[in-house]
């Protein structure tokens, strides 16, 4: 991810997404959808960040470059092409955790953000449904930069929106909500502009049963994480 730009169109009844959180020394942006596609099927692909992860985003230009060693300490890097047979190569992120078919765990501050002296964590969870697979990107950033929060924030939001529909489209596009999805989203919706009236902190947009699971990560990968 070499610069902070747009990427595809983005279907937004097919997935949610939010600045959740925002300091003066950090944030986090938080990207959910669906795919019919199986858990194995996704980490499969998710360990081949080539045929998802957007050029748009890398430094070469070329998402042939990228490769990811999907195991602890493992490297999500890219080969960047050189003069006289001498090519270079750049590290995105390290592997912190990796639980096959359930969650993908990296830490680098991706793009313009590595020039900073910040930490990013990138969590990618994956979570059975009876259509396919939910899933959902946590971006958390923090420490010191030189970029303004309020203003570097929902451009990486957008960027991390880009990988995951990139994701979402490589397993074969993101499903649309069901029926009770969107009344879900549409009473939360409501609710979140009745408390921003009222000048209350909003709440997260509405999510169905699967990936609100995922909100909840502590419950379930806390105890693993701790060994």
């Amino acid at each position: 991810m070499g610069a902070i730009v747009a990427g595809a169109v983005f279907l937004a009844s097919a997935a949610s997404a939010k600045v959740v959180d925002q300091g003066d020394t950090g944030f986090t942006v938080a990207h959910t959808a669906q795919v019919a596609a199986t858990p194995a099927d996704v980490w499969k692909m998710l360990r081949m960040p080539q045929n998802w992860w957007s050029k748009d985003h890398s430094w070469s230009g070329d998402a042939a470059n990228f490769w990811l060693d999907s195991q602890a300490g493992g490297c999500f890097c890219e080969k960047l092409p050189g003069p006289d047979g001498a090519p270079g190569s750049v590290q995105h992120a390290r592997i912190l955790f990796a639980r096959p078919h359930q969650m993908l765990r990296l830490s680098g501050a991706f793009g313009p953000l590595q020039g900073e002296a910040l930490t990013g964590t990138l969590t990618i969870q994956i979570k059975e449904t009876p259509t396919g697979s939910a899933l959902r990107f946590d971006y958390v950033v923090g420490g010191y930069m030189r970029f303004k929060v309020g203003e570097i924030a929902p451009a990486v939001d957008k960027v991390i929106g880009d990988q995951l529909r990139g994701l979402a489209q490589a397993l074969g596009g993101a499903l649309p909500p069901t029926r009770d999805e969107k009344a879900a989203a549409e009473a939360a919706e409501a609710a979140e502009k009745s408390k921003a009236e009222a000048s209350s902190p909003p709440a997260e947009p509405g999510l169905d049963a699967a990936v609100a699971d995922l909100v909840d990560k502590n419950a379930e990968t806390a105890p693993d994480e701790r060994r």
